[in-house]
């Protein structure tokens, strides 16, 4: 009841906060721990943290298979990564129990048209599309200029399509493509948010943020992304406070240490710093583990 508080004044970290702190509790009671993780993954959707909020989609759906708000959830999850097969297959789950569920209904008709028009992309140019693009990308290139940050631009293999929403810059041929198709946004006061990128080696996993600010801390965000124990750490090693974070330089193949005190424009501005692809990378690693060391071994490290 307090998540859903926190969630209809569109507090959603607080809301996040209080639907784990809801799970913690380990009530027993099936139904009500898949509608806290549902209203969770709501929160995570919010706040632009689409994997994790996939991931509580589908543990809320393991628990209940009929949970349609779980299954809509997921489906936009798998909408906003660009994953438009897996959303069909979420939406057409939902229509087996719903065949009526409007939302089901449309966003497996966009997912279609979305799938195949990136089948398509890239076979016609629009030239007109193609200056508008252009445009875009000298004035973002201005303002990361402005900011010291380095860039290793990447030749995508497929035309993006470019909003015209007033918030958007899309910066030519310097996309996430490969990981979300999400990109850089100009805010309303001049300051950019970033798609970020979360490896974790040990496990193999990742995690996205589809709009960090510039000005926000790691540690802010790894407080949200770590309110809940992720499933797949099972040594439960992967606590905010516990984490420490690193960038690698491959050009020199050396690694330098992130302090999660500081926000994501002070390490995008580091003198070895280089954005790839437009997205920022961060490599996560809990702290005097046996596999960072291993890891490390052999490497020159950068520590704080």
């Amino acid at each position: 009841n307090e998540g859903n508080e926190y969630f209809k004044e569109k507090d959603y970290g607080r809301a996040l906060a209080a639907y784990s702190e809801g799970l913690r509790r380990r009530c027993g009671d099936a139904e009500l721990d898949a509608v806290l993780l549902t209203n969770r993954a709501a929160a995570h959707f919010h706040l632009g943290n689409y994997r994790s909020a996939l991931n509580d989609a589908i543990q809320a759906k393991k628990l209940k298979p009929t949970h349609l708000k779980a299954i809509i959830r997921g489906a936009l999850c798998h909408m906003e990564l660009k994953n438009f097969v897996e959303a069909i297959a979420w939406c057409e789950e939902g229509l087996e129990i719903d065949s009526k569920e409007k939302k089901l209904v449309e966003m497996r008709a966009k997912a279609d048209k979305l799938k195949l028009g990136r089948t398509f992309l890239g076979t016609q140019t629009d030239f007109s599309s193609r200056k508008k693009c252009q445009g875009r990308a000298e004035v973002g290139t201005d303002l990361l200029w402005e900011r010291n940050i380095k860039l290793v631009l990447e030749p995508s293999d497929e035309e993006e399509e470019v909003s015209d929403g007033l918030a958007e810059i899309s910066l030519d041929g310097f996309h996430s493509g490969s990981a979300t198709g999400a990109k850089v946004q100009l805010d309303a006061d001049g300051s950019l948010s970033w798609p970020v990128l979360f490896l974790y080696p040990e496990h193999e996993q990742t995690d996205f943020t589809v709009a960090f600010h510039e000005s926000s801390r790691f540690i802010d965000h790894l407080m949200v992304m770590f309110a809940e124990l992720p499933p797949w750490d099972l040594e439960k090693k992967y606590l905010p406070n516990n984490l420490e974070l690193y960038f690698e330089d491959e050009e020199r193949e050396e690694m330098y240490e992130v302090n999660p005190e500081h926000t994501l424009l002070q390490v995008l501005q580091h003198e070895r710093y280089f954005v790839k692809a437009g997205t920022p990378t961060v490599l996560v690693f809990a702290k005097r583990s046996p596999f960072s060391k291993k890891y490390f071994s052999g490497k020159k490290v950068h520590r704080l």
